[in-house]
This record gives C-alpha cells, sequence and structure tokens, in this order.
C-alpha cells in the first residue's frame, strides 16, 4: 500500500481498533515495513530479484523470507510445531526462482503481514508471557518474545531489502 509522503510514520497515526496498546507498536511496524517495501518495489524489475550486489541477499530472498519467518513465529506463538510446508518453504527462501515476480512476493508479504495483524488483534494480554518453545530444540521464548521477533525481524529485513533494492537498480541503469 502507498501511502503520501505527506501522513506521518505509521506509529505517529494513533491508536489502531481492535489492538491491544501492548501489541499497537508491533502492528505500527509492520505496517510501516509493508508501505516502505511496497513503495520502494513499486514497477521493481523482476529479472533483478535474485541480484547479490556484493555477496548480500537477494531482494527476492528477503521477500520471501520475511514472508516466511511471519508464518514461523506464529506458528509458534499458537504453541504448534512448524508444519511440513512450512519447512520445505524455509528451505526454499534462499533459492532466488527465476519464475518470480515482484507483485507476487509483494503480495505474499502483504498477505503475511495481514495475517500477522490478525494474530496481533486477537492475541490476549493475559497470555504475553506464556512460555513458548521456538524450533527443533524447543528454545525459551515467551508469546510477547515471539510477537516482538516477529516485527523487529521485519524492520531489520526490511532495512536490508531497501538497501539492496537501491543498490541492484542503480547498478542496472549505470553499469
Amino acid at each position: 500500500m502507498n501511502y503520501p509522503a505527506s501522513l506521518p510514520e505509521h506509529w505517529l497515526r494513533g491508536p489502531l481498533p481492535g489492538f491491544s496498546p501492548l501489541l499497537l507498536p508491533l502492528a505500527h511496524a509492520l505496517l510501516q515495513a509493508r508501505d516502505e517495501v511496497a513503495t520502494a518495489l513499486h514497477d521493481f524489475p523482476d529479472h533483478l530479484l535474485g541480484a547479490r550486489p556484493a555477496g548480500m541477499a537477494s531482494v527476492g530472498f528477503h521477500l520471501r523470507h520475511l514472508a516466511g519467518v511471519l508464518s514461523r513465529m506464529q506458528t509458534y506463538t499458537a504453541h504448534q510445531p512448524l508444519t511440513e510446508e512450512q519447512f520445505r518453504y524455509l528451505a526454499a527462501e534462499t533459492t532466488d526462482d527465476a519464475a518470480a515476480s515482484a507483485p507476487s512476493l509483494l503480495r505474499q508479504f502483504g498477505e503475511a503481514v495481514e495475517q500477522m495483524l490478525a494474530t496481533l488483534r486477537s492475541t490476549p494480554e493475559a497470555t504475553l508471557p506464556d512460555f513458548r518453545p521456538v524450533g527443533r530444540q524447543a528454545l525459551p521464548s515467551t508469546v510477547m518474545g515471539l510477537l516482538t521477533h516477529a516485527a523487529e525481524h521485519t524492520t531489520r529485513h526490511t532495512g536490508q531489502l531497501l538497501v539492496t533494492a537501491r543498490v541492484v537498480q542503480a547498478a542496472a541503469m549505470h553499469p
């Protein structure tokens, strides 16, 4: 979703209906990331999705990874193990599929953000300190830890994606 430059960042737009005040900053971060990625990758050339300048992760990787992490964090939040489909997706995140398109990867990321927003809306505050095991090693976390990680991981990869996208587009324009 593109928004006018005159609008403030999401965290300065006030509360969102249906979100706990404790989880609202996470929702704002996810919305901001979604908007920034959509704006930066509007008309992004598909043939640059797999470009890896200086060995950095590609734009395509970041888009797949962003969607995958949000899915995995929701699964752990629900106190469930990852599904076989999630494991297959995880293994494919690093594969730069030549058939991938920027619009389809953006749509996938946008859908993952919407699903995480639904999770944030439906998470009772009382469950935030509840223990949740993570991964095959059942590393310790909490519902709040997982939800926070989903948002911070998204913002971190969004920053990396934005830089990589600018670098590969500039390199393509000035070979």
